[in-house]
């Protein structure tokens, strides 16, 4: 079993940066091989920002390149998400997502329900 705990998340002006970090508790190293972020918006469908796996490995969504830095700490078992320039539409509640599996991480990202494990969520709120 893994347990996800996303902080850092709140309400900020826009143009600011926000850096979201996901701490995971597990019996084994191997059940957080891959790490994502996901976003969902009110009456979005779950949006996937950025994926990372334990050896450094990384995809970002198309649209998520610019503005989004994904990394993780292996000794800490942290996940972390950087957001630059926050704009409103960026409002929504970040997900940190696992799984053991090393599948493609591109086509992770599209498929929500490729990872098998989930935190609760932190808000983040872009508004002047």
């Amino acid at each position: 079993q893994v347990q996800l705990v996303e902080s850092g998340g709140g309400s900020v002006e826009p143009g600011t940066s926000l850096k979201l970090s996901c701490v995971a508790t597990s019996a084994s190293e191997d059940n957080t091989k891959s790490m994502a972020w996901f976003r969902q918006a009110p009456g979005k469908e779950r949006e996937g920002i950025a994926a990372i796996r334990d050896d450094g490995i990384f995809s970002y969504a198309d649209k998520m390149r610019d503005r989004f830095i994904i990394s993780r700490d292996n000794a800490k078992n942290t996940l972390y998400l950087q957001i630059v320039d926050l704009k409103p539409e960026d409002t929504a509640k970040y997900y940190c997502a696992a799984d053991p599996s090393v599948r493609s991480l591109t086509w992770s990202l599209g498929h929500p329900s490729s990872f098998r494990y989930w935190g609760q969520g932190t808000q983040v709120t872009v508004s002047s």
